[in-house]
Parts: C-alpha cells; sequence; structure tokens
C-alpha cells in the first residue's frame, strides 16, 4: 500500500472515524482503524462493536493495499505533521511508513483480516434531512437523554414519523425535551431509538450545512449516510415513553416572558442553588407567580437569594419548586426571544414552549417543597 494525501483530508477522515474506536477492550483490533485503498480513494472504517464509522477521503493510490493502525498513536502523528503532503506506505515488515518533510515514523500494524465487519444494514425506512436541521433537533434532545443504564430505553432518543412529521424525543424521568419538524418528502411511518452514545458522535460530524444526511432504519439498526461518510449503530429495545400523553396540552397557569431574562435570573440562582458547602446537594430553586410578576429564590447553608421579574401572566397565582440545571438545560437551546411556561399546579409538570411555533417543547417534573 502507497498513498500520498493532503493534512487536511486525511485529519478530517480521522476526526470523524476516531468516534467509533474503542476506548476499553480486550480486543486489541477495535483499539485500530482499518485502512484500505480502492482505485483513487481511501476508505477508514473504526468500530467498537455498537458504532461503526466509515469514511472514504480522495488520495494518489500508487499501490493497493489494507492494514489497521492503533487509532489514537496514528491520529496523533498526522496531527502534528506539517501541513503538507503525508505519504503513507505499508512496508515489507507490514509497518506503516509516515513520512512528511523531514518527518519519518514506522507504526506496527495489525491484521485486517481480523477486524469485524459493519453490520449490512436491510433498510425498512429511510428519510431526508439537511444536516443543519437534524444537527439542531439532536441538540435540542440530547440533553434530556437518561444516564442510568438501569432503563436503557432512555438512554437513546426516539425518531418517529407521524404523518410525515419527524419527531425526536429525550426523556430521562425527571425532564422531557420534543422538538419536531415537517418533512419535504413523504416516509413511511416508523419509531425507532437511536442510542444517545450515537447520535452525539454523529453531531459531532453532521455540517452546519444544507447538505443532505440520509437515516436507514432496519429492524434493529440505523444508518446515517452523509457525502464521504456512514455511521451505523445498533437500535435500543425496549417501549418508549408515550409521549404525547404526558405533555399536557392544557394549563392553569401561563407566563410569558423573554427568553434571555429567564436564563440570567436561573443562572444566577444556581449559584446559590449548588451549595458550596454540601457538593452532593443540590437545592431546589421556588417560583412564585403572582398577578404581572414571578419570584425565584432559593436558600440554603450558602445563603439565601430571590429574583423578580415583571412578566406577563395569565390564570392563577402558584409556587412551585423545580430544579434549577432542568429549566436551564432547556433555556440554552432555544433561540426564541420569547417563551410561555406553562403550569396546571404546584405538583405537575411545567412546560415550556415557544410562543410562535410548535416545532419544540421541554417538559420538566417539580420538587416538592419543604413547608
Amino acid at each position: 500500500m502507497k498513498i500520498v494525501c493532503e493534512k487536511d483530508k486525511i485529519l478530517k477522515a480521522l476526526n470523524s472515524v476516531i468516534r467509533a474506536v474503542a476506548s476499553k477492550t480486550t480486543m486489541p483490533i477495535l483499539e485500530g482503524i482499518l485502512i484500505q485503498t480502492n482505485d483513487n480513494n481511501v476508505k477508514f472504517t473504526s468500530y467498537d462493536l455498537e458504532i461503526g464509522i466509515e469514511y472514504i477521503m480522495d488520495a494518489e493510490v500508487f499501490e493497493q493495499g489494507n492494514t489497521v493502525v492503533n487509532a489514537i498513536m496514528f491520529s496523533e502523528i498526522i496531527r502534528k505533521l506539517p501541513d503538507t503532503q503525508i505519504n503513507i506506505t505499508l512496508n515489507e515488515q507490514n509497518l506503516l511508513v509516515i513520512e512528511c518533510e523531514g518527518s519519518l515514523y514506522k507504526l506496527a500494524t495489525m491484521n485486517p483480516l481480523e477486524f469485524p465487519e459493519l453490520p449490512k444494514i436491510n433498510i425498512e425506512n429511510s428519510i431526508n434531512l439537511e444536516q443543519n436541521i437534524l444537527k439542531d433537533m439532536i441538540r435540542k434532545t440530547i440533553f434530556a437523554v437518561s444516564i442510568e443504564e438501569n432503563r436503557p430505553i432512555f438512554t437513546g432518543c426516539l425518531f418517529q414519523i407521524i404523518n410525515k412529521q419527524l419527531n425526536v424525543v429525550a426523556v430521562d424521568g425527571f425532564r422531557l425535551a420534543w422538538n419536531k419538524v415537517t418533512l419535504k418528502d413523504s416516509a413511511n411511518e416508523f419509531s425507532a431509538v437511536i442510542p444517545g452514545k450515537t447520535l452525539n458522535e454523529v453531531n459531532k460530524i453532521l455540517l452546519d450545512s444544507f447538505d443532505n444526511v440520509t437515516i436507514g432504519i432496519s429492524k434493529n439498526q440505523a444508518l446515517f449516510e452523509m457525502e464521504n461518510c456512514k455511521i451505523v449503530t445498533r437500535l435500543l429495545d425496549g417501549e418508549f415513553l408515550n409521549y404525547k400523553s404526558v405533555v399536557p396540552s392544557n394549563w392553569e397557569t401561563r407566563i410569558r416572558i423573554n427568553k434571555n431574562s429567564l436564563q440570567n435570573c436561573f443562572e444566577r440562582i444556581s449559584l446559590i442553588s449548588s451549595s458550596t458547602i454540601e457538593k452532593e446537594k443540590k437545592y431546589p430553586v421556588k417560583i412564585a407567580i403572582d398577578i404581572g410578576k414571578i419570584t425565584i429564590s432559593c436558600t440554603n447553608q450558602t445563603g439565601d437569594a430571590k429574583e423578580e421579574l415583571y412578566v406577563s401572566t395569565e390564570g392563577k397565582n402558584l409556587e412551585a419548586g423545580f430544579n434549577p440545571k432542568y429549566f436551564l438545560d432547556a433555556l440554552k437551546v432555544i433561540e426564541d426571544e420569547e417563551v410561555f411556561v406553562d403550569f396546571c399546579s404546584n405538583i405537575s409538570p411545567c412546560v415550556i414552549r415557544p410562543t410562535d411555533s410548535e416545532e419544540y417543547a421541554y417538559m420538566v417534573l417539580p420538587i416538592r417543597l419543604k413547608d
């Protein structure tokens, strides 16, 4: 094998596939990247048995071949080389020789025949989306994915097509994030739960562009396909929450508020809520709603804090307690200038919605306040 390519091209490829390299494994081959040549391109593959990534890069290929090289060592060497052409050769001793200007490195390789094949996916349903749209949908929901392994189904996001609408939903038992978009093309209805770990990596690879990404779904696998890159992942088994039935559609109390004002207020209050004395203990923030005003407060051993905001209110007066982190996580991804915050009671979840669209909703469960 002998190839010549520009550093920026190979680095872009490596930055994509490195995300599926196994970090803790008893199989050293999974710590490697499979390199395969084909005419005038090179395919890089990584696979940790849960998520697999392929990236095809144009290059000058003078001799065909394939090999597996340790991913971390290879990518770090490439990263630190000068910004110019790089020559990569597999020599007769099966060492991968990397040459660039005055630099020369030789790396041990592994048998490419031992590298596991990525799953073959028999796609049953697929949709096309602009990459920037999918990137935004993941960003606006992924933070609500559960990190508790005792309920595996909630460690992923639900992707559901209903009536040409893509719904992406994440829930962790304390809050729910729901983002939706109407598709340009018709699509079969389906539901699939994609691991949050995979979506985090997909989101890092997606471009903020109008280029398309295709999502293909089979019985137990999902495929994300872009121009040069393919990402394969298993689906999570189990029954997801019936999210439409748990998000309240009615309210007893509603406030309309500037999103940035509310976010800044919660960020200041969080300084008290996250106690510096008791590191592991989090204190709830109390929201008190009166006519034309809300008061947000918190008291603990560190001190106490109170913020007042004059806002538009409708309905009954109300007091409820919340984890400020859950409010902040939702507010940080909202781009609208104003939002509604709807309450049914002080023991029911509140819902944060945009004032002029129905593209998303965030639901947060309250915390019981001590008398």
